[in-house]
């Protein structure tokens, strides 16, 4: 009897929840960044649903608890760096986002090991980011 009382207990928890607003916006993109054709492909591939304003939501960004964990770590990583809005840094700014991706893609921070894990082929591969560090070492020139 408990049972079903808790199991109906959730289901109707999950179904509520669902109704609960998420923010899965893409603004505007207001700067591109210029990086080499290969770079450019693997930020595109790999950074750029958290770190862009070209977000593609996947189904599973519909489906809370999901939806409020993707939306979150969009809006975190358009915070930390955004592509989509790479001009308007200033040179400062830019050397040190630099600075920062090299350090996290060499740490493994970045991509995300979750991230990774939906979508394999935004790992990276040790060409990608040998390419990487040495774009990023020379400031993006």
């Amino acid at each position: 009897m408990y049972v079903k009382i808790i199991a109906a207990v959730l289901i109707v928890a999950f179904i509520g929840i669902q109704f609960v607003p998420v923010e899965r916006s893409n603004p505007p993109v207001t700067g591109e960044i210029d990086a080499p054709p290969r770079v450019k492909e693997m930020l595109r591939r790999s950074c750029y649903d958290c770190h862009s304003n070209e977000t593609v939501w996947p189904w599973y960004s519909y489906i809370a608890p999901a939806s409020w964990l993707l939306a979150d770590d969009v809006a975190e990583g358009r915070v930390e760096l955004n592509f989509s809005e790479w001009n308007g840094y200033d040179e400062k700014r830019k050397l040190k986002k630099f600075k920062e991706t090299r350090e996290e893609v060499k740490e493994g921070e970045m991509p995300q090991w979750y991230y990774v894990i939906m979508h394999p082929e935004a790992k990276l591969s040790d060409a990608d980011k040998q390419a990487l560090f040495e774009w990023t070492a020379t400031g993006g020139k």
